[in-house]
Order: C-alpha cells, then sequence, then structure tokens
C-alpha cells in the first residue's frame, strides 16, 4: 500500500500552509517597527496566528483517520512512515517561510499601514487590497533572498538561549498531536481515547516556554527598538534565531517523535 495517498496530500497542504504563516508572522514585528506601529503588527500577527490555528483544526482529525486506512499487517511502521512524511513537510514548510521572508516583510509593511488606515479592521482591509490594483502592489513587494540581509548578524548579536529555546519549542509543537496519535496505537483500547487527549501534557510544556521565555522578549524588543534604545540589528537578529531555530526544531522533531509517543502512551497508562 502506497505511504503518500490523497489524504496524506490533503494534510501536507495544511501543514504547508500552517508552517508557512507561522514563520512569516514573525516578520510582523520587524515591519510593525519599520513603519513605527508595533501595536498594529502586533494586532496582524494575532490574525495570522488563528488562521494558523483554524487550519490546524481542521488538519487533526484528518492525521487521527489515516489509522483507520492503514492496512493491519504491519499498521504501527506504516503510520510511522506517514507521519515522519508529515513531520517532513513540516519542515519543508518552514523553509519555504524563510525563503519568503524578506518578501513577507514588505507585504506585512503595506498590510500594517492599510489596517491602521482601516481602524483595524482585516476583513477591510481584505476587500480593499483583494483586486488588480492591489495584487500588482504585492507582487512588486517580491525580494529574492540575499545573504546581505544577514549584514551586521553576528554570534554576539543572536540570542543563544533563544535559539535553544526555541529548537525545543518546535520540535515539541511538531510532534505534539502526531505522538498522541501514535501513542493511542500503543496503549490498550481502553487507554487509547486518554493518549489521544494528551497531546496537551506536551505541548503544555511547549506553550509555557513559549509564554514565559520568547513572546515577552520579543515584544520588549521592538519597543526598545521603537524607542531607539536598542539596534535594529538585534530585532532583526532575533527574527533569524527564530525562524532558523524554527527549522532545526522540526528536523529534531524526528528523533523526538517516537521517544514522545511513548511517553504519551505511558502517561496515558499511568493517570
Amino acid at each position: 500500500m502506497e505511504l503518500i495517498t490523497g489524504k496524506v496530500m490533503i494534510i501536507s497542504l495544511f501543514l504547508l500552509i500552517i508552517t508557512m504563516i507561522e514563520t512569516l508572522a514573525y516578520a510582523t514585528r520587524i515591519s510593525g517597527t519599520r513603519v513605527k506601529l508595533i501595536a498594529t503588527a502586533i494586532s496582524l500577527f494575532s490574525t495570522l496566528v488563528i488562521v494558523s490555528r483554524f487550519s490546524t483544526m481542521i488538519q487533526q482529525p484528518l492525521t487521527a483517520k489515516l489509522i483507520a486506512e492503514a492496512p493491519g499487517l504491519n499498521k504501527l511502521h506504516y503510520i510511522e512512515e506517514q507521519y515522519r512524511i508529515l513531520i517532513g513537510v513540516t519542515s519543508i514548510g518552514v523553509l519555504l517561510g524563510i525563503l519568503l521572508f524578506p518578501t513577507f516583510i514588505n507585504i506585512f509593511s503595506r498590510a500594517i499601514i492599510q489596517l491602521s488606515n482601516q481602524r483595524g479592521s482585516v476583513i477591510a482591509l481584505f476587500l480593499n487590497q483583494f483586486n488588480v490594483k492591489g495584487i500588482v502592489k504585492v507582487i512588486k513587494c517580491f525580494r529574492v533572498p540575499r545573504l546581505t540581509y544577514l549584514k551586521g548578524i553576528t554570534l554576539k548579536t543572536i540570542p543563544k538561549r533563544l535559539f535553544v529555546i526555541n529548537v525545543m519549542v518546535s520540535a515539541v509543537f511538531t510532534i505534539g498531536v502526531l505522538s498522541s496519535i501514535y501513542a493511542s496505537m500503543l496503549v490498550p483500547q481502553d487507554y487509547a481515547q486518554a493518549a489521544l487527549m494528551s497531546s496537551g501534557i506536551i505541548n503544555g510544556i511547549a506553550t509555557i516556554l513559549l509564554t514565559l521565555f520568547i513572546d515577552p522578549k520579543a515584544s520588549v524588543l521592538a519597543d526598545r527598538v521603537m524607542n531607539k534604545q536598542c539596534d535594529y540589528i538585534y530585532l532583526k537578529s532575533y527574527s533569524v534565531t527564530m525562524i532558523s531555530s524554527k527549522l532545526v526544531g522540526t528536523i529534531l522533531a524526528q528523533l523526538l517523535f517516537i521517544p514522545a509517543a511513548y511517553y504519551v502512551a505511558w502517561f496515558a497508562k499511568w493517570i
């Protein structure tokens, strides 16, 4: 039986959208600092996160349904291979987001200004820009990624602890749901539902790390750059740190996928 089925391709498309949006969202603070509308930029960031979460809500049930369609022979190995493909697609989505990062800094800069002019109405923003003139302006924002973007970024400007933390956070978010679904196959039938509902155990740790160490750092850094208390290069270094560590995290997820599944399986039987 083929690993790459029609359903796997649909799930992969959702994952590409989700991970690209999440990666490109890091460009909003840079754009907001450029146009000096950081609060509006954070609002746009929140909108992108909501779109990402909505895509996740659709993708998760489809991912779980792959188990029902798996062959009875060697089912565990078959599902593992399919889920590893999905994790690989996540890495591709992050990479595409990185390649489009310079382009979306320009697009978000325009969008933030327009969002401010529309007094915060995201719907009005899309309606006003969803025309030939608006599409042409978006196309003109396209920028080819260049190494010159990294000019001025050194080991000194890169927040190393943040890099390590975000690698772990990204890895955990990548496998949280997949490991829980896989864990439901490792436990007796009576514990399967508990395993399926245990993704919060994994994602909860990542959310705490994100809330305590990453989001506040980004907001304070953007404010300091806006108030000219800190050089712009540090904000740019932060963004490069976040997107590169996210890519590394999705690659690390390949190693953590099975151990995390066994951890969830153990927890489901223990509680």
